[in-house]
């Protein structure tokens, strides 16, 4: 980082990277870039987010920061994800509780299973756009606009025109998703005072329902022990906040629309130091480069490399070693634990093969990454209802895989990042609940990849808790 001091009369340094400014990215090729038909009113749209207020502040993105540098350091676990592609009727109250319970639920039991910290991000709030391997299909015949995500275009084949209002509309939503899940965390959404709240109604499995209900009164025990004995300071009290009864669920999303991510990238002041400002995302805390657009010489990696918010970057089998750690020295030349978490997506029989020389690479450069895993996105089928769909078998055993070559290199596993939503959804094959292939149209309602629903969610949190439980008595090597 390099320091650039004002005038005399100023006593407020601006710390930023070298040669970047916030439109520093428009001098580098640009990819997965929207071609607007009116640049005019692109502008006019683009000054006016330009102007709106941040939607989230420079001391969330710090510790989110902080917290992420633990899940580095060993000391947390990171749990991230959310919808494929969001859409604008998602801002709505059931989709936004729906998608929050599914994760506390499922951090309620990775925290049970692994004695350690979680730190929850959702895909939410701001994934309203996609990359797309073509930027046309064909549809009756005729060749239109493929659908890039609601603050693009339509997903009618009639509304496929790159519209700007879309952007302002992403503002508003991802405004209002975030004022309303900041309003029910207040309001003692996450409460573990009251864990039977979190009901099991949806789950079909008794054994699973039998399993998450061990660990809630297990947990209501120890919650009443504490209350007890006086040590917990909101036993009498529940005006004061605690970890008890609220938890940090922080707001995440692909950045690939820049004209946007620039209009939203602020020079604010460090909350750490007052006596200097740097340059934030406040659309979001964390924000993450795909696959598709993570070019060393690119105008998104030159966008990332200057902002001071958490990053994460998509690896998968395209990404050579020695190219990870030119990425990894252009986004955090500092190395700073926890300020890049490379989220690994390379499908079940491509795991040995690439994540082994990627960890090996990431070791020998000195940085302090936290690594996660992304057993989705490799792992995408086409399924005999001529639906895209993912199999749970090989979701859970490219997460296996990454945990046991994790162990065998002297690295760790620190987080999982799924694609799923909290509805009774058919997208996914298998689980608990047994779902077939054949079921899948009977509620197939993504508009992009298939997610895990509400119950396989649980599934994966189950499986993940209890190899941490054991591991916690054992040092053997063992499979989820």
């Amino acid at each position: 980082m390099t320091s650039h001091t004002g005038s005399p009369a100023q006593s407020t340094i601006i710390v930023a990277a070298k040669d970047w400014t916030p439109t520093s990215w428009q001098s580098k090729p640009i990819k997965q870039d929207v071609d607007y038909p009116d640049q005019a009113h692109l502008a006019k749209v683009l000054e006016k987010i330009g102007r709106l207020p941040p939607m989230v502040a420079p001391g969330e993105i710090h510790r989110l920061r902080q917290q992420l540098a633990d899940v580095a350091q060993g000391k947390a676990f990171l749990l991230q994800g959310g919808d494929c592609a969001e859409l604008f009727d998602y801002c709505a109250q059931s989709p936004i509780e729906a998608k929050l319970k599914v994760l506390l639920q499922m951090s309620l039991v990775l925290v049970w299973g692994a004695r350690m910290p979680v730190v929850r991000i959702a895909r939410m709030a701001g994934q309203y756009a996609k990359p797309r391997s073509k930027s046309t299909e064909m549809h009756e015949g005729k060749e239109i606009l493929s659908y890039r995500g609601d603050n693009v275009n339509g997903y009618d084949p009639a509304d496929r025109t790159p519209d700007p209002e879309r952007l302002l509309g992403a503002y508003f939503h991802s405004a209002a998703t975030l004022n309303y899940v900041r309003s029910i965390l207040a309001e003692g959404f996450a409460d573990l005072h009251h864990p039977s709240n979190w009901n099991l109604h949806h789950v079909k499995s008794a054994t699973l329902r039998q399993e998450y209900q061990s660990i809630v009164d297990r947990l209501t025990d120890a919650l009443d022990f504490m209350q007890t004995i006086g040590a917990d300071p909101n036993g009498n009290n529940h005006s004061a906040h605690s970890t008890l009864n609220t938890v940090d669920i922080f707001a995440s999303h692909e950045g690939l629309l820049l004209e946007y991510e620039q209009a939203l990238t602020r020079l604010m002041t460090d909350p750490t130091n007052a006596s200097q400002k740097k340059y934030y995302n406040v659309g979001t805390h964390f924000i993450w480069i795909g696959d598709r657009t993570r070019q060393l010489d690119g105008a998104h990696v030159e966008y990332f490399r200057g902002i001071e918010n958490p990053i994460g970057v998509k690896c998968g089998p395209s990404m050579k070693p020695d190219e990870l750690v030119d990425l990894l020295n252009i986004l955090d030349a500092d190395k700073r634990p926890g300020k890049i978490t490379l989220i690994t997506r390379y499908g079940v029989d491509q795991v040995d093969k690439y994540l082994p020389g990627h960890i090996k690479a990431v070791q020998e450069s000195g940085h302090v990454v936290v690594w996660a895993c992304d057993p989705m996105h490799g792992n995408t089928k086409q399924s005999v209802s001529g639906v895209k769909t993912r199999h749970l078998v090989d979701i859970t055993r490219e997460l296996s895989q990454a945990i046991r070559i994790h162990k065998q290199f002297g690295s760790h596993l620190g987080g999982v990042h799924f694609e799923l939503t909290g509805d009774r959804v058919t997208e996914c094959v298998g689980g608990s609940m047994e779902l077939l292939d054949e079921e899948l149209l009977e509620r197939y309602e993504t508009h992009c990849d298939p997610r895990l629903n509400y119950e396989q969610a649980l599934d994966m949190a189950f499986l993940i808790a209890k190899y941490q439980e054991k591991q916690r008595g054992s040092s053997d090597l063992m499979h989820l």
